[in-house]
Parts: structure tokens; C-alpha cells; sequence
């Protein structure tokens, strides 16, 4: 076995069972993985320099193929159900064993890399795999060691990648002829026949999921940044709610765009990229972003190119509406150095509410805050394809449901620990409607968003009155500045009184519906936080 690259780590290959691989390439920089993935025909060069790749079948994660194995150091621990999926250690081996087949006689790729810019709490993280576009995607998405760290390096834990193999659900107890298998025994993860890189990013995060909250620390899928005096704040939100947008601001700092722990040394980046949707991807409205996509080193998934002038276009979604752009974080400008920052002052939670209902901006106490962060409510507007206008609300517990193996309410209580101990002020924001619902109401001016989250931050809001919302407890503010009054209370905006207040009591009912798993979990004063909706 022929072993090439700068650093190779003294924990070699060996220690996997891995012994028969043709070469390895250790740790490779992005311009020898560059002329390895052209050689191997991985994708094409477009202008500037990035690198563009197409996953076939698989674009986008596939949450029903993942499992975890059921083995006695962490079961106990799991929240077993259709999020957390059982697989047998039996099972587990076989599909080892069809891997560590199928890397025999060919070139392998390792990239060695931390988790967690905390060095108190960081992962050592290995990959291995059997594309070189993927071994650039790994060292984009994380921090890579220094030249003495990685001659060391031992990992805490192991991905072996080999999208080429297929398994047999009748016989490896599969659901489909892909998987992904988390070991937390063996501190493995096997990831079997798809392409899209993004199962090697959320994998590391259900890993850490798993193993920080043991350690105290907080996991969080969020956003971060920090002003100007160092004080710092956390974005919660699903998809479309404007975690990333509303977090890049340009008179704060930005911590990271996705993936955070909270450490008793405060806040820090898990990891050393960012992994950004590319669909509609425009100069004009995001110009940093769009600026990564015409670098060395930023792959491009699923992207549009032609293949004759190179050109990229990325408003097609002729591959899939779920493209993607991987880059190192300091390819954008106003980065922490250190991706860490002090303990939050601010917690903001985002909803987008197409019911137009939730008010704008509203602080939360302690209890609320655990209620929301368990709730993880949106509102997504209904595909309109067959003449389907209503919204439908979505509820993603803790703000990131498919990766915690852990019981949520294991997350809502270190964080409500942590919001006490540190006397982190709350906010929910709405991003969504007001004026009334999807086909109704506007879309909330993010001017407006962005005046009121500047206020809060700023400590504008803490002098101002407050009143409760009548079906939500939520605290109200009477005046922001900058934004008009009547934008403050949702009804206000609302042509039709009578219609608002239907509208928010079948919301509120939603909420209790959801809450009802968790009641025999929580606290009797996060239940006295909970929605109840009027009379």
C-alpha cells in the first residue's frame, strides 16, 4: 500500500482493519486535490476556480437511511424512534465488511480534521474516502490541524465514506440500497451509496449532538455573532427564516453561519466552512456568498454549468432546487479569527409564520424560551403546483430534529440552565407574514426585521413598554425605533379583526397539539409558559 501526502498520521490505516488499499492520499491541500479530482474526471474547473461536481440520484440528505446501532454504551441514551432509527451490530458489520472490500486495490483519501474550534471540546474527526472532491469538501467544512497536531493525529472518531457501494436491505437491514450508520460503540460512521457530501457535514454534527451534552455543553443548530463591545448572540431558525441572512451583519462580527456549541468558555464554531444553498444565488443579493462561488477551492454541488464556456447557472434546478456552494470560512470578509466568541447576551429564536400571527418581535422568559426551543415552529408556504395556497406549519424540535439522538428535552433544559445562569435575554422574531396570512398579508420588510433585531441587541428595547399577547404570553414591545407602531401588534395589521383572531387560536392550538410529547418531560413552569389558546 503506496502512502503519499504532506503529513501522514502515525495512526495509520491498520487501525481500521484497512490494509489492502492501493494508495492513500494523507491529508492533501486543495491543489493537489484539485489535479487528483480532474485526473479522476470529478466534476469540471469553472471560472475563478471553483470546482463543480454532480451527485447523481441523491442531492440532498436522506434522513429515512440513516440509523444508529443499537449497542450497550449508548442506547439507553437514544431517542429511539422515526427520527432515530435502530440498526443491529450485526448488521452494522456487514456493511463494514463490504466497505473495507471495496476500498481493497483502490486509491483512498484521508483528511484528517477537528470539530469544534473550542480546544477544550473539540473532535478529532477522520474521513475516509474514495473521491479527492470529497477529501476538498471534508477540509473546506472543518478545521484542519497544524503540521504537528496532525503527525499525532488519533481520531475520536471515524467516518469511512464509500459512496460506490451499494447494500441489500434483505440482507444488511437496510431500507433502501443506501445507508448511514452511526456507531457510537465503535465511534464509526459508515455512509453507503450517495454521493451528496452534506451526510459527511450532519453526520460529525449528530456525533457531536450526542456526545457534548455528557460534557456539559450545549449543542446548537444556530447561527452567532458578536458586536462591537463583545457581546454576543445566537440565531435558532429552520430553513427560510433567516438564520444565515439576518446573522451576517455588517457592524457585528460572524461567528459561524449554522453549527455552534455553548462551553461553560462560551460560544463556538463547530466548524471551519460554511455550506450554502446556491439556488438563485445572485451578486446583488448576496454578494459575499456569490463572491466564493468563483474561487480555488469552493466546490459547487449539483450546480448548473455548460460544459463548453464553463458558465454557471444558478438559477436552474434542472439537477435539484437543493444546490449547494462548500467554502472555508474566511472566504467571507468580517470573520471571528478565533470562531469563538464570550457567552451569548442574546438568544433570538426565527420563525417565518405564513399564518401572519406571531407577532414581529417578542421577548421571551426563560421558560418560553425552553417552550419555543422545543417547539422549533415555522410555517412554510403549501407547494402551489396543484392551486394549494395555505400554510402549513412545520415543527422541528430543539431547531434541528433529524440530528439529535438525544431526547430534546435533554437539550431544553441544559439550555434553559445555561439562559439562567448567564442571564441571556430572549427574543422570538417572526420573519414570516403580517397583515394577514400567505395570499393575504406581505412578507415582513426585513428593513423592518433588521431595525427591530438591531434594537434588541443594542439594549434599545429594554427600556420600552411592554404588553403580553393575548394568545401567546409573548411580551410585546410598544415602540421600536425605526419601525412604525401598528407594525408591533400582528392584529393591528390585519384588515379583518375577526379573522386574525381565528387565525392566531387555530394557531395556538397547533402548538398545544405538538407540546403534548414533551409535557411529561418538562417542568410545571415551562407547562404554565405553554400556549393556551383563548377562549
Amino acid at each position: 500500500m503506496e502512502q503519499r501526502g504532506p503529513i501522514k498520521s502515525n495512526y495509520g490505516l491498520d487501525k481500521h482493519g484497512i490494509g489492502a488499499a492501493r494508495t492513500v492520499f494523507w491529508n492533501l491541500e486543495a491543489p493537489a486535490l484539485y489535479e487528483e479530482a480532474v485526473r479522476r474526471n470529478e466534476g469540471m474547473i469553472a471560472p475563478g476556480g471553483s470546482f463543480v461536481v454532480e451527485t447523481g440520484e441523491y442531492t440532498g440528505r436522506s434522513p429515512k437511511d440513516k440509523f444508529i446501532v443499537d449497542e450497550p454504551s449508548s442506547t439507553k441514551d437514544i431517542w429511539w424512534g422515526s427520527v432515530n432509527q435502530r440498526i443491529s451490530e450485526e448488521n452494522y458489520r456487514k456493511v463494514r465488511e463490504k466497505i473495507i472490500a471495496y476500498y481493497k486495490d483502490r486509491d483512498l483519501f484521508v483528511q484528517d480534521v477537528h470539530a469544534g474550534a473550542d480546544r477544550d471540546y473539540r473532535l478529532n474527526v477522520r474521513v475516509v474516502t474514495q473521491t479527492a472532491w470529497h477529501a476538498l469538501f471534508t477540509r473546506n467544512m472543518f478545521l484542519t490541524p497544524t503540521a504537528g497536531d496532525a503527525a499525532n493525529f488519533a481520531p475520536d472518531f471515524t467516518i469511512l465514506h464509500a459512496p460506490g457501494v451499494n447494500v441489500d436491505p434483505k440482507t444488511d437491514g437496510t431500507r433502501s440500497d443506501i445507508c448511514i450508520l452511526l456507531n457510537f460503540g465503535t465511534r464509526e460512521v459508515l455512509i453507503t451509496g450517495t454521493w451528496y457530501a452534506g451526510e459527511i457535514k450532519k453526520s460529525v454534527f449528530s456525533i457531536l449532538n450526542y456526545l457534548l451534552p455528557a460534557k456539559g455543553v450545549m449543542p446548537m443548530h444556530c447561527s452567532a455573532n458578536v458586536g462591537k463591545n463583545g457581546d454576543a448572540a445566537i440565531f435558532f431558525g429552520l430553513s427560510g427564516t433567516g438564520k444565515t441572512t439576518l446573522s451576517a451583519d455588517g457592524s457585528r462580527t460572524l461567528v459561524g453561519d449554522d453549527e455552534h456549541g455553548w462551553s461553560p468558555n462560551g460560544i463556538f464554531n463547530f466548524e471551519g466552512g460554511c455550506y450554502a444553498k446556491a439556488i438563485k444565488l445572485s451578486a446583488e443579493a448576496e454578494p459575499e456568498i456569490y463572491a466564493t462561488t468563483h474561487r480555488f477551492g469552493t466546490v459547487l454541488e449539483n450546480v448548473v454549468i455548460d460544459p463548453v464556456t464553463r458558465q454557471m447557472d444558478f438559477d436552474s434546478d434542472a439537477l435539484t432546487e437543493n444546490t449547494r456552494v462548500s467554502y472555508p470560512i474566511d472566504f467571507i470578509p468580517n470573520i471571528s479569527e478565533t470562531l469563538t466568541s464570550a457567552h451569548p447576551r442574546h438568544i433570538v429564536m426565527l420563525t417565518a409564520d405564513a399564518f401572519g400571527v406571531l407577532p414581529p418581535i417578542s421577548k421571551m422568559t426563560a421558560d418560553q424560551a425552553m417552550y419555543h426551543f422545543l417547539s422549533g415552529y415555522t410555517a412554510r408556504v403549501a407547494g402551489t403546483e396543484r392551486g394549494v395556497t395555505e400554510p402549513e406549519a412545520t415543527f422541528s424540535t430543539c431547531f434541528g430534529a433529524p440530528f439529535m439522538p438525544r431526547h430534546p428535552t435533554v437539550y431544553a433544559k441544559l439550555l434553559g440552565d445555561l439562559i439562567a445562569k448567564h442571564k441571556t435575554n430572549c427574543w422570538l422574531v417572526n420573519t414570516g407574514w403580517t397583515g394577514g396570512k400567505y395570499g393575504v398579508g406581505t412578507r415582513m420588510k426585513i428593513a423592518h426585521t433588521r431595525s427591530m433585531l438591531r434594537a434588541a441587541l443594542d439594549g434599545k428595547l429594554d427600556t420600552v413598554q411592554y404588553a403580553p399577547d393575548p394568545n401567546f404570553g409573548l411580551l410585546v414591545p410598544a415602540t421600536c425605533p425605526d419601525v412604525p407602531e401598528n407594525v408591533l401588534n400582528p392584529k393591528n395589521t390585519w384588515a379583518d379583526k375577526s379573522a386574525y383572531d381565528t387565525t392566531a387560536q387555530s394557531v395556538a392550538r397547533m402548538f398545544e397539539k405538538n407540546f403534548k410529547e414533551f409535557e411529561p418531560q418538562v417542568g410545571d413552569s415551562v407547562k404554565k409558559a405553554a400556549i393556551k389558546p383563548a377562549a
